[in-house]
């Protein structure tokens, strides 16, 4: 199924309309007022759309601008110029080795992971950074709020493509890299929806029990059982007898203006708990034995590039780990300072001038 998020509605009415956001912003909201809650935002907002006699989805596959690329869509053919190669990744499943490797590819309009399973995976050997690279009869899914590109054994991948180019030059890291990089650092009770990514400080004040759930051993999809006591089902990879395991740690992080729930999903939560897989995943056959290592991780000082995300059910923002580590007390302490000296330099000239004039 196609699903677009509320900000790619919003971009696309913004494309085919006069509006402004602030304008679609109040549509949307008196939507949401006049359905009394039997709608969430995304919904009140294709209800604007439509109002508006705007198609959201002109095309659902064929050759598709990467900024035009939506969850769910299969059949999928891009142009792009490849970023970073990724290393390839063996894994075993149910008896079956397998492998996987993906690329980070951008055109004019974005950037997006391409992930290849198997036999595909053998294909990125042959690709490198600056490479324009045509994919073909991909599909798309999501994963930790990213979209990403897969290719079967029906998908193609064609490396230099004779007449095909793409307008964009290999930056030195490439396009999430940058944003991560570019994330302004804010204050919790400065965050807003409006914020893609941003730069946190704070101290771990709660933490909550690891979440463990079910994955597809292929491919890292989630698996889900269609009833009790039946196998678990992948969408793309169908029944296994024996998922494999991801998990998620919820932290709550308190920085003296706000407090905020900060998410940790699989890498992020074995960074901060200096712990690998094998670590995490005892956890889930002794979930005692995390009681101490939640109890060490209370009081620890972190600064975290997230993801800026509101859970509308909660009606609440919420941060997705990109970037973690413990924050260094005199280092943040140097950085304070610095800052104060230049506001203060800052101010010293503005009165000079007010004085000289």
């Amino acid at each position: 199924m196609i699903r677009l998020s509320y900000d790619e509605i919003i971009a696309r009415i913004q494309e085919k309309s006069n509006l402004s956001q602030s304008e679609l912003s109040s549509k949307v909201n008196a939507k949401m007022a006049q359905l009394a809650g039997l709608v969430s935002k995304e919904g009140a907002a294709h209800i604007v759309a439509s109002e508006l006699g705007i198609k959201l989805v002109d095309q659902l596959s064929g050759r598709l601008q990467i900024k035009n690329v939506l969850t769910g869509m299969r059949d999928v053919e891009t142009v792009g110029r490849v970023f970073q190669v990724f290393d390839e990744r063996q894994f075993s499943s149910n008896g079956r080795d397998g492998k996987v490797a993906s690329l980070q590819v951008a055109d004019e309009t974005g950037s997006i992971r391409v992930v290849m399973w198997n036999e595909q995976a053998d294909n990125a050997r042959a690709v490198k950074a600056g490479d324009v690279v045509k994919v073909k009869s991909a599909y798309v899914r999501e994963r930790n709020g990213l979209k990403e590109l897969h290719l079967n054994d029906r998908s193609v991948l064609i490396v230099n493509p004779p007449g095909e180019t793409v307008d964009v030059q290999v930056p030195a890291a490439y396009p999430q890299q940058q944003q991560r990089a570019a994330a302004v650092r804010k204050k919790l009770s400065e965050l807003s929806e409006s914020d893609a990514m941003a730069e946190v400080l704070g101290t771990v004040v709660q933490v909550f029990d690891i979440k463990f759930f079910e994955i597809c051993p292929e491919c890292g999809k989630r698996a889900r059982q269609s009833q009790p006591d039946s196998s678990f089902v992948c969408n793309d990879h169908g029944a296994t007898a024996k998922p494999s395991y991801s998990y998620v740690l919820n932290t709550v992080i308190d920085d003296g203006t706000e407090t905020m729930r900060l998410v940790l999903f699989r890498r992020m939560a074995e960074r901060l708990l200096n712990k690998n897989e094998q670590e995490m995943l005892a956890y889930r056959a002794q979930p005692d034995s995390f009681q101490q290592v939640k109890n060490d991780l209370l009081g620890t000082f972190v600064k975290a590039v997230a993801r800026v995300n509101k859970n509308e059910l909660f009606d609440r923002l919420e941060l997705v780990a990109q970037e973690i580590h413990e924050a260094n007390p005199d280092e943040e302490i140097t950085r304070l300072n610095d800052e104060l000296a230049a506001k203060e330099v800052a101010a010293a000239a503005s009165t000079k001038t007010d004085n000289t004039v």
